[in-house]
């Protein structure tokens, strides 16, 4: 799977995918420093839409191409469902247990994970959650990177600066609203953004240098998003009263990204 252009310029591309997923996430912050806030509709819609994006890069950028390319590497039908079904489940499994036992803290659900949550200060209980949520974004940019196919690649890098932007200014929102300063609230974006830029490293090196594992950990990182979607996100933008508009970002985000995929790969 490896296109002509994409050889021995994988690794700047990979810094590149790295940087992208850094600046996205503070980007979108940004324009909260000039806001005194928004409406709660608007941020349920916000958060649909992100959550629409990585719900069809998980589906058309992550899953379907583990498919392909276990499809590739074996004359049975029963293999590559089983290598994807089952990495996907050991994704799921992965974030779930880091939401058990890693402290943090959500805007609306609260304090989850290990007891010693009281220890830390609430900031970096934030900072915690949302590096929990980006970890699986950063893996599938390093992921895909690491195929050196573009056609791989390059839908997974689009989709994901895209819909990074909307959810850094969510979240310097969100925390303003509850007493942080804005440039706490900035920090916490950039913070929170090298998490998922060391994350796309990590998937970078591991597909790169063992190709073999790419199936496997692209399905991998597909399962760790659809946990973040369905555990965290879409809760999140149905607990309030516009769950209907929350449902109509998501569609919007997921037709975008499906339409991301076609047209660059």
């Amino acid at each position: 799977m490896s296109d002509s252009g994409f050889g021995s310029s994988t690794l700047a591309l990979a810094l590149v995918g790295s940087a992208v997923t850094v600046l996205s996430t503070s980007l979108g912050a940004v324009p909260a420093l000039a806001m005194g806030g928004i409406t709660q509709r608007t941020k349920d819609v916000l958060m649909g839409f992100s959550a629409g994006v990585m719900l069809a890069a998980t589906a058309f950028s992550l899953v379907v191409p583990a498919i392909h390319l276990a499809e590739e590497r074996s004359t049975s039908r029963f293999f590559p469902a089983l290598v994807v079904g089952g990495s996907m489940l050991v994704g799921g499994l992965f974030l779930h247990l880091c939401n058990r036992f890693i402290p943090h803290e959500h805007f609306i659900k609260g304090q989850e994970g290990n007891a010693q949550a009281a220890n830390l200060k609430r900031i970096w209980l934030f900072v915690l959650a949302i590096a929990l949520h980006n970890f699986p974004e950063g893996l599938a940019v390093g992921t895909g990177v690491g195929s050196r196919s573009m056609a791989i690649a390059a839908p997974i890098l689009v989709g994901i600066g895209l819909q990074d932007i909307p959810e850094g200014f969510v979240v310097a929102l969100a925390l303003m609203g509850v007493a942080y300063s804005r440039k706490q609230a900035v920090l916490v974006a950039l913070y929170t953004g090298l998490v998922e830029g060391v994350a796309a490293l990590v998937g970078f090196f591991a597909t790169s240098f063992a190709s073999g594992v790419l199936p496997w950990a692209l399905a991998f990182a597909g399962g760790s998003m659809l946990y973040v979607v369905s555990d965290e996100m879409i809760p999140e933008s149905h607990r309030q009263e516009y769950a209907k508009e929350a449902t109509a970002g998501l569609m919007v985000g997921f037709v975008l990204m499906m339409f991301l995929d076609v047209t660059l790969s």
